[in-house]
């Protein structure tokens, strides 16, 4: 098995010199010759440092990990039945996947409705989540699925008004929050406000309620493509020295002297703007979620990243103390907008391991009275078969699945083809299915119908999104069709089966060749 190619790849535009011959412990070639002008991780290090770091080129791409895992998702089958139906009449002309329904309720109080299962969890401050958050927020608000404004907004907003060290203005936080609302259908969906330390410092969520009418926020503890705060970067000296003088940790210096000489001499092009880590403490914990519920706060979620064991228990318990109203467990494997490469790949709790050690742990708190929250798992999931999986792994209580990078995806093509229709270029792969948005994109006229004369105001990123969510949507009402589960909540972990033995002894779901026994005993000696 293949595992991670350490020492080239796409994401930081390296590669081997022996392409065909590299040694599978270094990832060095097999011969490193004297000469060579230093292609691969190593060599472009020798003179770029620190910059090779990160997946390249920064805010146009977004990256996720190449390590090819022992276990994931695709280790395990969806088991379907040809007898009966749940939550529908069992009748053939009344069981058909159309029919399906895919909408959920989530809270504490059950009172965030959704129609898809989805959720985006945190896009904050990068570039390539600016430069498409049109498509985004439109996109998710027109599906009905909650969007997760990410850190660092309002502290890289050139534009904010910060008073005393707080936060009492922000355009670009106010532009994000208007743009899901102003597409939002009958209260479906959720526009959330996440915090990591800065935001904190400056006071974000609170403005946000107070001023902005937000009703959910999310603590972050961090995320599953890396284990230290957010990172971006920063082409102007002038940009850096800005967020140095906001509180930013800006490397390098960009007030010392040695550096502004440096950087103006073009010795390097890019500063890098880092993230705190949190400290966190349980009584921190419960504080903060005290201190939000007074500000105002309806909902409070928390999102944690693949760290070790004992944290995902500290996240489960204290989500469980405070009552939140949701709990998003992100694992190792999935991507992001600005992560260091390496960390992607090496650190942290993988998606299957990660999901059954949740399971277990909010099962252990169900068998003694305790309060479980509403859970949503995120790591790479992109189709709908994997959406399917991720459910059924933790059912009953995993409720939606957290996914980023592939609606960003559908965000950044669906903008792609609007912008080459309004040239008059379209690719030829496009091309034949047309020239124009209604030709193009097969959710066009149902968004006009559902909008009226306004349709003609959606970005075609939006519909990008809102198409991609369709397929996935169609994609789950026909497994679930093949299962008999006619509702969300019919899912369970009975409807999955591990195909190797690994993946059963990880998750504890039964291996493919151990499903039904005792039913197939009875059946046969009927």
């Amino acid at each position: 098995m293949t595992l991670t190619k350490v020492n080239a790849t796409a994401a930081t535009l390296t590669k081997n010199r022996t392409e065909g011959s590299v040694s599978p412990i270094s990832g060095m070639c097999t011969t490193c010759v004297d000469g060579c002008i230093g292609m691969c991780e190593i060599g472009k290090s020798a003179y770029r440092g620190p910059e090779v770091i990160y997946p390249q080129p920064f805010g146009i791409t977004t990256s996720a990990s190449e390590k090819d895992y022992p276990l994931d998702l695709s280790h395990f089958n969806i088991m379907g039945t040809a007898v009966g139906a749940k939550g529908i009449e069992a009748d053939s002309d009344v069981a058909i996947f159309p029919n399906v329904d895919l909408e959920v309720r989530i809270g504490k109080d059950k009172d965030i409705k959704l129609r898809l299962p989805f959720i985006i969890p945190g896009l904050g401050s990068t570039a390539v989540a600016k430069n498409n958050w049109e498509g985004l927020a439109i996109g998710t608000a027109m599906a009905g699925v909650p969007l997760t404004i990410g850190e660092n907004v309002c502290g890289m907003d050139p534009d904010s008004t910060i008073v005393n060290g707080t936060v009492v203005d922000s355009p670009d936080l106010a532009r994000r929050i208007s743009l899901y609302r102003d597409w939002q259908r009958d209260g479906y969906g959720d526009i959330i406000l996440q915090a990591n330390v800065e935001d904190t410092k400056l006071g974000v969520q609170e403005y946000g309620i107070e001023k902005l009418g937000i009703e959910t926020v999310e603590l972050k503890w961090g995320q599953g493509a890396k284990n230290i705060g957010g990172e971006v970067k920063l082409n102007s000296l002038e940009r850096a020295q800005f967020l140095k003088k906001r509180g930013y940790v800006v490397l390098p210096d960009p007030l010392d002297p040695d550096v502004i000489a440096a950087f103006k001499a073009g010795s390097f092009h890019e500063f890098e703007r880092h993230s705190r880590v949190g400290m966190v403490t349980e009584e921190g914990f419960m504080q903060r979620v005290e201190e939000l519920r007074n500000a105002g706060a309806k909902h409070v979620f928390l999102k944690t990243g693949a760290y070790r064991p004992a944290d995902l228990a500290r996240a489960v318990k204290y989500a469980s103390k405070a009552e939140l109203d949701l709990l998003t467990v992100d694992g190792a494997g999935g991507g992001t907008g600005m992560s260091p490469w390496r960390m992607m790949n090496e650190w942290g709790m993988p998606q299957v391991e990660i999901y059954s050690l949740l399971y277990k742990y909010v099962m252990k708190l169900e068998d003694r009275g305790e309060y479980v929250p509403d859970i949503a798992i995120a790591g790479g999931i992109t189709l709908e078969d994997q959406v399917i999986k991720g459910l059924a792994l933790g059912a009953p209580h995993f409720k939606i699945i957290g996914m980023a990078r592939a609606p960003l995806a559908a965000a950044m093509v669906g903008k792609t083809i609007g912008k080459k229709i309004n040239e008059g270029q379209v690719p030829v792969y496009i091309s034949r299915f047309g020239n124009t948005i209604n030709e193009i994109f097969i959710s066009a006229p149902e968004l006009q119908k559902l909008y009226g004369n306004r349709a003609s105001e959606i970005p075609a990123g939006a519909i990008g999104v809102y198409t991609y969510f369709q397929r996935l949507a169609q994609g789950m009402r026909q497994f679930m069709t093949g299962n008999r589960k006619f509702a969300l909540k019919y899912i369970e972990r009975d409807d999955i089966a591990a195909i190797t033995k690994e993946a059963a002894e990880v998750s504890g779901i039964p291996y493919v060749m151990d499903v039904d026994k005792d039913e197939v005993e009875s059946i046969l000696n009927s």
